[in-house]
């Protein structure tokens, strides 16, 4: 496992993947299944894990905490990176700090929230953390408000941050004053598109963002890659004709919910039996879950074809 600080060059090497956690029909850690999903995404050119909102890391107990860490430590090659997520709340990240202390994970997500909190404060929180974790941490900003430009940018000038994933969802992705001032007071090898690939398009052409995080790339990994790859050769026509194979799985996760979702996504195709989502979140079914299987096999066959593009 890399355990150096992480570089821009290294956000550029892989999709950036944010798989789901696959439970056993008791609820405990599945190493075996979620060993098929790293090794999928591992054939299709993946080399960055990023386990947070998908895996739903936030309401793991201290016990699932650590299994996902050993789980991760595992999991990993001189090749990969591995990034676990802490929190959401302030409470828990200095707990989960403790733990981390054992391993040498080369950083960790903060795992975003909108309760109890202020810009100023979640700076603050932050500064703790990583005063006592001794490494530099990911800013997930999710929602408008949650953290602002002088508290971020004060964090990146300071040496806290890692990088930035970006996912505040907007109508129109190009039009995104809070992304554009962002990039404009941080620069963008640090920030990474943070919301699959559709906005990528966009992001690359209006923000010249250069990489970014995906929970699909754990269907089609080889698909994915191989838009990393065309937006970074600048190949825009290839990069939105890769990215459209995406739309439907990714449609029904905004129209339905991304993590429950992609959940059931993996199961769908049979690369992974993901188990039973946790309480506090429940699983999809029905009418919603047929949607989702077709279009879970359908990209799955364009992964199978990939050759082809």
């Amino acid at each position: 496992m890399n355990t150096q600080n992480i570089t821009p060059e290294q956000l550029t090497n892989s999709v950036i993947s944010v798989p789901p956690l696959a439970r056993t029909v008791e609820g405990g850690i599945s190493i075996t299944e979620n060993r098929k999903i790293v090794e999928h995404l591992r054939k299709g050119g993946v080399r960055t894990f990023l386990y947070g909102g998908n895996a739903v890391m936030y309401h793991l107990s201290s016990r699932d905490f650590k299994d996902v860490l050993e789980m991760m430590t595992e999991f990993s090659s001189d090749d990969s990176l591995m990034i676990p997520s802490v929190g959401p709340f302030y409470g828990a990240m200095m707990d989960q700090a403790k733990i981390l202390k054992q391993y040498d994970f080369p950083t960790v997500m903060i795992l975003p929230t909108r309760d109890m909190t202020t810009s100023v404060g979640i700076a603050n929180g932050i500064r703790r953390f990583v005063d006592y974790f001794g490494k530099p941490v990911v800013l997930y900003i999710k929602n408008d408000g949650y953290i602002g430009i002088n508290e971020a940018s004060t964090l990146m000038e300071e040496g806290l941050l890692s990088f930035i994933k970006y996912a505040i969802v907007r109508k129109d992705p190009s039009q995104d004053p809070f992304l554009e001032e962002l990039v404009k007071n941080l620069g963008n090898d640090r920030i990474v598109s943070g919301m699959g690939e559709q906005p990528v398009p966009i992001h690359k052409i209006q923000f010249d963002l250069k990489s970014f995080t995906s929970g699909c790339v754990c269907i089609a990994p080889g698909l994915s890659t191989k838009m990393l790859k065309a937006l970074q050769k600048e190949d825009m026509s290839r990069v939105e004709s890769i990215r459209r194979k995406f739309e439907v799985l990714e449609g029904l996760r905004n129209e339905i919910n991304p993590v429950r979702v992609l959940h059931a996504a993996v199961k769908m195709t049979n690369l992974a039996e993901t188990g039973p989502l946790q309480p506090m979140i429940n699983e999809i079914s029905g009418s919603e879950a047929a949607r989702v299987e077709k279009a879970a096999m359908d990209l799955f066959d364009q992964e199978e074809k990939n050759s082809e593009f």
